[in-house]
């Protein structure tokens, strides 16, 4: 499972070190990096990303909104494999979608991980750490324990 926070430099390449027990994780030796839904990338499993995929392309292709998402999923996706010091090469359309430069949080969501330009990481942790809104935001939720 990938937990966890991580901030990494993005090197003039677009280069970015995957922390080693992420890529333990993922044991194939690559992935696909794709646009996540919140200006962010998503990392996942090539069977996590075989399974997404699966599931958009039974949408039928007359429905505008699956057309869309196909688009920002299949269409955005790229697979990476990590050099010999666990660094991705991260596509340049997918850098400067999430505005990625020098640094870039990453962080786990359990069977993926997200790539974050910090700034944009700042927005999230502001609503993250927001209690009040949080006990009505989530209690539809089902976390008992």
């Amino acid at each position: 499972m990938f937990s966890g926070q991580h901030r990494h430099s993005v090197d003039a390449k677009g280069r970015l070190t995957i922390p080693a027990n992420y890529r333990e994780l993922l044991a194939a030796g690559s992935a696909y990096i794709t646009m996540g839904f919140d200006r962010n990338l998503l990392v996942m499993p090539e069977p996590a990303y075989e399974k997404t995929y699966a599931s958009l392309v039974q949408n039928t292709m007359t429905d505008s909104t699956a057309r869309l998402l196909r688009r920002l999923i299949i269409g955005n996706a790229a697979h990476v494999e990590w050099d010999k010091m666990g660094r991705i090469l991260i596509p340049h359309h997918l850098r400067e979608a999430i505005e990625l430069n020098s640094e870039a949080v990453i962080v786990g969501i359990g069977d993926s991980f997200e790539i974050w330009a910090p700034q944009h990481w700042a927005v999230q942790e502001a609503k993250l750490f927001d209690a009040e809104t949080n006990e009505h935001r989530f209690r539809a939720l089902n976390l008992s324990m």
